[in-house]
């Protein structure tokens, strides 16, 4: 006998709420098998694929591409033969195969408690009160409620960029896949359409705020407006560093590791803070307490198409300069895969942020909530500088360290910049404070 299970979205180990719908990899009448990949979700942090924790055939997408799901509300409907399916957490729902009837909304608010669905995908087990989702008033049926689409990431930032709805784009690529051309040929038939006084603008674009952007806006306004920030500058001679930098190079120790300047301000950070660990804290207004941390998590702020997000290399104080340089290398291209795991994006306790890859030389960064202190590497470039009692075109940079007054005062933050600064100068010293 054949019954229909309710696949409810999981909660992906983030402590999170909701989670948006990116692609359906399957669609009504299609057979899964358990552990085939049937959609990819993007969290506030990251994208992720989650597996059909059933075999059996799709009979519905309980949910749109686009839509933002709550986490524990059902997705899809999946029918299986009478007992199949294991058993990796609360007991799905269960209905007859006749027609199943969509999950109604009172159903979505009123999710079972948080217990694993995935094999993998385990909650985090906190004591966080999750806040009542709205109820909106039930729309009306739309033919096109569940309609899939096919399209490459490229093409979806493109849209994104351009604020097109990729519901609204007519598919003219094979099987049905969106191309850049069809996002174009959108844009400009509205750019064509005339423009009548009283209607609103095609030319106006509005972004839904969900998603990275969403958390990040969150943090950032959090961090701005609960922690008291202080800046401080300094310029720095870089020239010994990247000379070191090429000598590494050169070394078969480092052949295939890509070696750049960013790996030597890291290890230059991670030794400035183990001289100076009260740095490495945040600020427990809750408990009332400081607290310190033993292993320095440092997190590097990537920009991707999804928006700014801030994994961290765990534990980087035990790392060599090579180690640095290849966990850094993992961290880059998980990020700009969307693929970063949750557990790089919890328990960060300094960060850096490198806008010298833009050309810029130097900003007031704002602090990644819960830590401390923030560097803001700047570009290298080639200044007049004395060296030597004589002036001479040098590699220098400006870092900049923005840091939260309430437990970091004056003399610490400058005492960890100035360490920061002299070990990019003199790269030899950071061997004899390992």
């Amino acid at each position: 006998m054949l019954v229909t299970k309710h696949f409810r979205l999981p909660d992906v180990g983030e402590g999170l709420t909701e989670a948006e719908i990116l692609e359906w990899r399957v669609g009504p009448g299609d057979r899964v098998g358990v552990n085939d990949i049937i959609v990819e979700i993007e969290t506030a942090k990251a994208a992720v694929e989650l597996p059909s924790p059933y075999a059996g055939t799709v009979t519905e997408l309980l949910c749109a591409a686009g839509e933002e799901v709550a986490v524990g509300a059902p997705i899809i409907a999946i029918a299986v033969e009478d007992g199949s399916g294991p058993q990796v957490g609360p007991e799905p729902d269960v209905t007859a195969q006749q027609p199943a009837e969509p999950p109604e909304k009172d159903e979505q608010a009123s999710a079972p408690a948080r217990e694993p669905v995935l094999v993998g995908y385990g909650p985090a087990h906190s004591q966080t009160t999750r806040r009542p989702r709205k109820k909106n008033p039930e729309p009306p049926a739309v033919a096109t409620s569940t309609r899939t689409f096919q399209a490459t990431p490229p093409v979806r930032k493109l849209a994104r960029d351009l604020g097109v709805d990729l519901h609204q784009v007519t598919a003219t690529g094979p099987s049905g896949r969106i191309t850049r051309e069809d996002i174009q040929h959108l844009v400009e038939q509205r750019a064509a359409a005339p423009h009548t006084p009283g209607v609103p603008r095609d030319d106006v674009v509005r972004t839904p705020i969900r998603g990275v952007r969403k958390h990040i806006a969150e943090a950032m306004v959090e961090s701005a407006f609960t922690a008291p920030h202080a800046t401080e500058w300094v310029t720095v001679d870089v020239t010994r560093s990247l000379k070191l930098l090429e000598r590494a190079r050169a070394d078969k120790a480092f052949a295939g590791v890509r070696l750049t300047p960013l790996c030597l301000v890291i290890k230059a950070a991670v030794t400035a803070i183990a001289r100076h660990p009260e740095i490495n804290a945040k600020w427990d207004a809750a408990a009332g307490e400081i607290v310190q941390y033993s292993d320095i998590n440092l997190g590097i702020a990537a920009a991707t198409p999804r928006g700014l997000i801030v994994p961290n290399i765990a534990a980087a104080q035990q790392l060599s300069l090579r180690e640095i340089a290849l966990a850094l290398a993992d961290l880059i291209e998980q990020a700009r895969a969307g693929r970063t795991p949750p557990e790089r994006m919890r328990n960060g306790t300094f960060t850096i942020t490198n806008i010298g890859v833009f050309g810029i030389d130097g900003g007031t960064p704002i602090l990644n909530p819960g830590e401390a202190a923030i560097l803001c590497f700047g570009q290298v470039r080639r200044t007049p500088w004395e060296h030597k009692g004589r002036v001479r075109l040098r590699d220098t940079t400006t870092l900049a360290m923005s840091f939260d007054h309430r437990l970091v005062d004056g003399e610490l933050g400058s005492l960890v910049l100035r360490d920061i600064a002299r070990f990019l100068e003199r790269p030899d010293l950071m061997v004899l404070h390992h």
